[in-house]
């Protein structure tokens, strides 16, 4: 069927984006059904952006991410906190690059890469 070699790389795409972000809130034990179920819309918002920009493939790790710290930023606070400074208000990791490949979480105050997307339990 025609189109259908597209669909592959990006259903692959979205469900590594799911996997890793579930990684993430499952190590900081946020990882309740009403969280997940924020990934879940933000996989569905991704997959008709991705639909819309093909070549955004390898963004949609990175780009699910910032959706979930977003929608918990607005529900629940900022996430994930920040495990590298000790002294001062606590904040959240950012993800880097915000649209490109191979997402990390960065310590945007000591400029430090804390883990890649998916990796905050290692």
């Amino acid at each position: 069927m025609e189109g259908m070699d597209d669909v592959q790389p990006l259903e692959q795409a979205l469900h590594a984006a799911r996997a890793l972000v579930l990684a993430d809130l499952a190590a900081r034990d946020v990882a309740h059904a009403d969280v997940v179920s924020l990934v879940e819309d933000a996989v569905t918002h991704r997959r008709w952006w991705v639909e819309q920009w093909p070549e955004g493939t390898e963004y949609v790790a990175g780009l699910v991410a910032q959706d979930v710290q977003d929608a918990l930023l607005e529900r629940y606070g900022r996430w994930p906190l920040c495990p590298v400074c000790d002294a001062g208000d606590p904040h959240a990791l950012d993800v880097e690059p915000e649209l490109g490949p191979d997402p990390h979480w960065v310590c945007g105050k000591a400029g430090v890469v804390v883990a890649p997307v998916g990796g905050l339990g290692g």
